[in-house]
């Protein structure tokens, strides 16, 4: 079974078209497409009932998790995917996954039984019993991969038409989903293992653009919220 771990500091942004084009016209000759550099990211959130994992994270805790199951296209049953553990720290990003077929997560989903002495396994199984996990989101968006010419551990992420579901929540069903925005916004992750080099320092200083806290997950839950309280109360 595959398993893949590690850590790294995430910084997130929020851009316009505008600011999009004019960084990427100032960053681009410093980086270098991905070997996989346009995908379309496919998830489902696991949480709750009562949605406690998103809940908590929100309220902005020194420790957080999410458990996700992921894809870099829309899968078939038989196409391998990610069960993902996401921890966030400090401000330090931890991930750890394993690949497996889709076919096997549905049968562990089923049982929660696994023939695996996986430790990664062994801990998502420990979330999904402990918190009685169930899937509660649908989340897709287009991204396109960079890293540094000169620095492979620094990598920038661009996502594109973000879009959700509460209902057909299986990877193979599509990747179709509820716009979040209304205009075109572009979400950009600067993943790197130490700092900012002073190209992109400069770069997005010049051009007054600063992190946000923006979570995907965490946002479409809180318009969702917000939608549901309007109609009861309409």
């Amino acid at each position: 079974m595959y398993e893949n771990v590690f850590k790294r500091v995430e910084e997130k942004y929020l851009l316009t078209e505008d600011e999009y084009k004019n960084l990427f016209s100032k960053i681009s000759k410093y980086l270098e497409k991905d070997k996989y550099h346009k995908a379309t990211i496919c998830n489902i959130y696991f949480d709750t009932n009562h949605s406690d994992l998103i809940i908590n994270s929100l309220e902005k805790p020194i420790f957080k998790e999410k458990i996700r199951l992921r894809s870099y296209r829309v899968p078939n049953l038989n196409d391998e995917v990610f069960l993902e553990i996401k921890e966030k720290y400090k401000g330090i990003v931890g991930k750890r996954r394993i690949k497996l077929k889709l076919k096997d997560f549905y049968k562990y989903q089923d049982k929660h039984i696994y023939n695996s002495n996986n430790q990664i396994m062994k801990e998502i199984n420990y979330y999904f019993e402990y918190y009685h996990l169930v899937p509660t989101t649908y989340i897709a968006y287009d991204r396109k991969s960079y890293h540094a010419r000169n620095d492979e551990n620094l990598r920038i992420t661009i996502d594109a038409n973000l879009r959700s579901r509460n209902s057909d929540l299986k990877l193979e069903l599509g990747d179709a989903g509820k716009k979040y925005f209304d205009e075109n916004y572009y979400i950009m992750e600067i993943k790197t293992l130490s700092s900012m080099p002073l190209w992109l320092v400069r770069s997005l200083s010049e051009l007054k653009i600063y992190p946000t806290s923006f979570s995907k997950y965490g946002s479409i839950y809180q318009k969702n919220k917000l939608k549901k309280e309007e109609c009861m109360y309409a």
